[in-house]
């Protein structure tokens, strides 16, 4: 599409989408090393279907944030950088509150990949987006 047909509204949600399948990538390549390395039995919350759709449709939302942060906010882009920075603090300190197993090495394990996820997703949806939505050669070439 070329880019005079790109609005910030499509823009920004076609960015979210790029970076959620990004992340989507990177986090079941780390899934699947962890689980390996590990031999963490408990897969069936996190698993590739899981991180595909939920990835996906998350980031899908997170670019419509995006947007309605750059245009209806001053100086949008820093607090939405921030927002979801914290965001994504909020998620790891939330996830040590959940015990997936009476098992405590299952536990720490649980814990362990499900913070890695959030935090590479949180680092694409803080850092990522607002990086590709200026960057004029993700625009031309991608986009």
């Amino acid at each position: 599409m070329p880019a005079t047909y790109l609005t910030p509204f499509s823009k920004s949600i076609l960015t979210g989408l790029f970076a959620g399948i990004a992340s989507t990538f990177i986090c079941i390549i780390y899934n699947v090393i962890y689980r390996d390395e590990t031999a963490f039995p408990l897969f069936n919350f996190i698993n590739v279907s899981s991180l595909i759709f939920g990835v996906n449709v998350l980031f899908l939302v997170i670019g419509v944030i995006y947007y309605w942060f750059i245009k209806y906010i001053k100086r949008g882009q820093l607090f939405f950088i921030i927002t979801f920075i914290l965001i994504t603090l909020l998620g790891v300190f939330s996830v040590s509150g959940i015990h997936r197993s009476d098992d405590q090495v299952w536990n720490i394990e649980f814990h362990h990949l499900f913070d890695a996820m959030i935090i590479i997703m949180g680092i694409a949806a803080a850092i990522g987006i607002p990086w590709l939505y200026h960057s004029k050669r993700f625009e031309d070439y991608v986009i």
